[in-house]
């Protein structure tokens, strides 16, 4: 439904040059959103789909070392949408402290995004409410050091931001004016506690809120991490195995236009239309992801079981590396008590059997990935989901930056 006219234009000057700056109309949307048949199926289909990703979680005895790698498999994707190039296997490595070189600032940022999720999400469990200063709270973590530091972490921008182009004069959007931040962000705050349907409520709230933009910097990262907690917030999840900005990133020019087209012209529901099928297909894609994982478990277990004398030494050795799938000699050697000679005996089996894979190709600090983890982990990155198989379940046996 086109709405006209849709929210409000404000004159202002910033760097010298007057704009036109948007202020969104508050949610809920008036007049009431008309879902169309299709719609409401695609809504129904989402909520369907997350209902079969959570009741997965609760059969699965794994589900925090899948909860480990999806938290920064999205962390990763998330960061990619606003151009970093950090892989998953960078961030990994450079959480494991062993792993020796310096990590570039690609992959502090993800980190602390991973940092920033997991804050939230305590912090909710310990009772604090889903609200902007949790937000603030969040991207105070988001951008604490590096690149950010200079972004005002932690608080609203007090200052004119534009999204696109090289000035405020030629930019795509021009968010609230810094005077109009505290009415926009009270009614967000407001309409996150309001009864809806989780997924219309969580696509009006992302739109909402990158439209707002009320930060210098992070605010595709914190608005997409906003997409996820607000879905455990309403025990629509009870663990946060949704990543997608994996969607969002394989349908990025859609996903930046039905933004737009919200701030055009108000086509709310087509935005959801979008979101939803976003929701569903990152749903299923996580269902079936941890299909793979919990399948190449299962039979690397099976395998390790049947070596004969050294099956136990073997199978600490991959335990220690499904909560932690890249490793080196050190950490393993922590992690499971066993000597140097005894670890690296075992890393040779296992590498052999073609469990594992050494991924420097040094003859000293060389480091270890769970190759079968990452690969099953990464698949849907290259082949599109089996969703009829997905749907049986786990079995154990940002726009551009925003610019001041």
């Amino acid at each position: 439904m086109k709405r006209d006219p849709f929210g409000t234009y404000i004159e202002t000057t910033t760097l010298g040059e007057t704009v036109r700056a948007f202020v969104p109309p508050a949610l809920p949307p008036e007049p009431p959103l008309a879902f169309t048949a299709g719609s409401q199926r695609a809504l129904d289909r989402a909520m369907l789909s997350l209902g079969r990703l959570d009741g997965a979680a609760t059969t699965m005895p794994d589900v925090d070392l899948l909860l480990y790698a999806f938290v920064r498999k999205e962390a990763v994707l998330s960061s990619q949408i606003e151009g970093t190039q950090s892989t998953l296997d960078e961030l990994l490595a450079y959480e494991n402290a062993a792993v020796p070189g310096a990590p570039g600032d690609d992959v502090r940022e993800v980190s602390r995004y991973v940092d920033a999720m997991n804050h939230g999400l305590e912090r909710m469990v310990g009772g604090f409410p889903l609200s902007t200063r949790l937000l603030r709270e969040m991207h105070g973590i988001l951008l604490a050091d590096g690149r950010g530091g200079q972004k005002q972490p932690g608080e609203f921008r007090r200052s004119q931001n534009w999204i696109g182009g090289t000035r405020p004069g030629n930019a795509a959007f021009v968010p609230p004016p810094p005077t109009h931040l505290d009415a926009c962000l009270t009614n967000l705050e407001q309409y996150l506690h309001e009864p809806a349907t989780p997924v219309v409520k969580a696509a009006l709230a992302h739109v909402q809120f990158e439209t707002i933009h009320p930060f210098l910097d992070g605010n595709g990262r914190i608005g997409r991490l906003l997409i996820t907690l607000m879905l455990c917030h309403d025990n629509v999840l009870h663990k946060p195995l949704l990543y997608p900005s994996l969607y969002f990133k394989q349908h990025r020019q859609q996903y930046y236009a039905e933004l737009n087209a919200v701030r055009a012209e108000g086509g709310y529901e087509r935005w959801i239309d979008f979101f939803a099928e976003a929701i569903r297909h990152s749903a299923e894609v996580a269902i079936e992801t941890g299909r793979r994982i919990t399948q190449a478990f299962h039979e690397d277990r099976t395998q390790l079981r049947a070596v004969p004398r050294i099956a136990g030494s073997l199978l600490m050795i991959q335990e220690a590396l499904q909560a932690k799938p890249v490793a080196t000699v050190a950490t393993l050697r922590e992690a499971t008590g066993l000597t140097t000679p005894t670890v690296n005996s075992l890393l040779r089996e296992l590498e052999s059997r073609g469990i594992i894979k050494e991924s420097t190709g040094r003859a000293r600090d060389r480091v270890y990935v769970y190759r079968r983890y990452l690969e099953a982990l990464a698949a849907e990155e290259e082949a599109p989901v089996n969703v009829a198989e997905a749907s049986g379940g786990w079995k154990s046996s940002d726009e551009p930056e925003a610019t001041v």
